[in-house]
């Protein structure tokens, strides 16, 4: 353990940014795979759950959880696999 009190305080700061970091991942990714789940069973919500997939996503981007590209990568990727399991 640090003796510096601006470090215990830094240390402090860092695990509650990452306790924050690691729900902020954890609910994108549970929002992705219920959106997908829904696409494969044909749901109804399906649209509603991919727009609320999206909403997360712009939220943790926002946040600063993940980088913008990373966001865009995992709102396309999401998009597509819509695309091409809707239609199928």
């Amino acid at each position: 353990m640090a003796n510096i009190k601006s470090k215990i305080k830094r240390i402090k700061t860092n695990e509650k940014s990452r306790q924050y970091n690691a729900a902020m991942k954890s609910r994108v990714r549970k929002a992705i795979k219920k959106a997908k789940i829904a696409i494969i069973n044909k749901d109804p919500k399906a649209n509603e759950l991919i727009s609320y997939a999206h909403k997360i996503i712009d939220t943790s981007v926002s946040k600063g959880v993940f980088h913008k590209n990373n966001g865009a990568r995992k709102a396309s990727r999401l998009d597509a696999y819509a695309k091409k399991n809707i239609n199928a």
